[in-house]
């Protein structure tokens, strides 16, 4: 596949900005047909992991997949896949649903690709590669011949698997709690009402330890889809970071994942796919201290929760549904400028991770100045919505969207285009925090969002 140009970026940008808030189903759902597609996205050796500010790929402990289904029959096709990776941001996320969308004959709007944000993994936004490029001390984000391959692997994926799609005749939702997995990381405020030290994906900190979960989402969510009596598409969704130990160059897409591919093994005729929720503040470090072992156990508690929702499912014939999206042009967080953000990229004293950060807000910046929208979206089955999210959305945004429609069940997937970093509620910017000091979005992002779920789930 070509790279993406301008003349493709704004018409995608103007496609979303402009597409209609609700695309209703054809008239008989009993046409619908599903279209399962899976395909390597692992990096090769040397390729930069989570961004280029951790130590490269030196060998891969298990591989990275891009895995989803194309749906028919619901008005044009409608494309929703799950990547192994750590971010696709900006201009990189509008070039992985243009091609999945042309290889599916449908538009950009009608597709979401959301990464599981595990670190072992690429992290990707093609304008930052250009500005750490241009300053030709060896910085790299990512590979931009290996991305162009994920996308032609894509296609491919998409391309073969639509002559072999199954007729849709049933869906199904269930939960489970998982025990032991998530806590928030914001859980440590002093007495002036700010956050102090924060528990991360690891910890080994026994006060932090011994704080409370916090506010999480206990649940993990799966909706699947039927062909008859035939299970053809599990998708599980559950809100934490996805980190166990990472850092060390080994590729891998941690215990979600894990999870995920031992579950793919016990039922191999139906595709399991594994969303990351809204997770911007909820992470492990509760249950885990980033030793491999840590990892088995998280491993299993994310298993033994698919396994416990998958038993709750009672599939129920599909009589309706169809497709959301709205778009959103937030405004940029006002202690970042242009200017300041391009002299800490320039500036070779400074670490990697506090040159190529910044290009991606240099990046973002310039996103912001095309209009370039953030597209929300959501599919509508039965009594089910499955939600798509920009992002690392805090779980407030998810709990909030589940209040907002009472009567449905909602799975939330976020990291979406991952343009803004952080999104935090307003409540929290006041309370400062690792999360806030690297939001992209201004506070008024929660207004936008907030306003987007309730069109979505209307």
């Amino acid at each position: 596949m070509p790279p993406l140009t301008r003349r493709h970026f704004l018409h995608s940008a103007v496609a979303a900005a402009t597409a209609a808030p609700f695309a209703r189903a054809a008239e008989g759902t009993a046409q619908w047909h599903l279209a399962p597609f899976r395909f390597d996205v692992t990096p090769p050796v040397g390729h930069p992991l989570c961004g280029g500010w951790i130590k490269p790929v030196v060998d891969v402990a298990d591989s990275l997949e891009a895995i989803g289904f194309v749906l028919l029959g619901a008005g044009a096709p409608i494309v929703i896949c799950a990547v192994d990776w750590t971010g696709i941001l900006n201009e990189a996320h509008v070039a992985w649903r243009t091609a999945l969308a042309e290889a599916a004959g449908t538009t950009p709007e009608r597709v979401a690709v959301q990464c599981l944000h595990q670190h072992d993994a690429p992290f990707v936004c093609l304008a930052a590669q250009r500005l750490v490029e241009a300053q030709e001390d060896g910085l790299r984000v990512v590979d931009v011949a290996f991305f162009q391959d994920c996308l032609r692997r894509g296609a491919a994926a998409i391309r073969t698997a639509l002559p072999q799609a199954r007729l849709l005749t049933h869906v199904a939702h269930g939960e489970a709690r998982v025990e032991k997995v998530a806590g928030n990381r914001r859980v440590a405020l002093g007495p002036d009402g700010r956050v102090g030290k924060m528990r991360g994906s690891g910890c080994r900190d026994a006060e932090l330890i011994a704080l409370p979960e916090g506010l999480i989402d206990p649940m993990l969510k799966t909706v699947a889809f039927y062909s008859g009596g035939e299970k053809i598409v599990a998708c599980h969704y559950y809100a934490t970071h996805p980190m166990s130990h990472y850092g060390q160059g080994h590729v891998s897409s941690d215990f979600p994942g894990l999870a995920r591919k031992r579950r793919q093994q016990e039922e191999p005729g139906c595709t399991q796919i594994y969303f990351t929720g809204a997770a911007g503040n909820v992470a492990a470090g509760k249950y885990n201290d980033g030793s491999p072992e840590a990892r088995v156990q998280l491993t299993q508690r994310i298993y033994d929760g698919i396994v416990a929702a998958a038993a709750s499912l009672q599939p129920a014939p599909i009589t309706r549904g169809g497709w959301r999206t709205h778009a959103i042009v937030p405004a940029m967080n006002p202690v970042f400028t242009e200017a300041g953000e391009r002299a800490m990229v320039a500036d070779k004293k400074n670490v990697p991770a506090q040159r190529i950060r910044p290009a991606m807000r240099v990046a973002f910046l310039e996103r912001l100045a095309k209009k370039m929208p953030i597209v929300l979206s959501a599919l509508q089955v039965n009594d089910a919505t499955l939600l798509h999210l920009p992002a690392e959305s805090f779980v407030e945004y998810q709990l909030r969207a589940q209040q907002l429609a009472p009567g449905r069940f909602v799975a939330t997937a976020a990291y979406g285009d991952g343009g803004p970093w952080y999104i935090p509620t307003r409540e929290a910017f006041p309370q400062g925090g690792y999360e806030v000091s690297v939001a992209n979005c201004s506070p008024e992002m929660d207004d936008l969002l907030t306003d987007g779920l309730r069109a979505l789930l209307a």
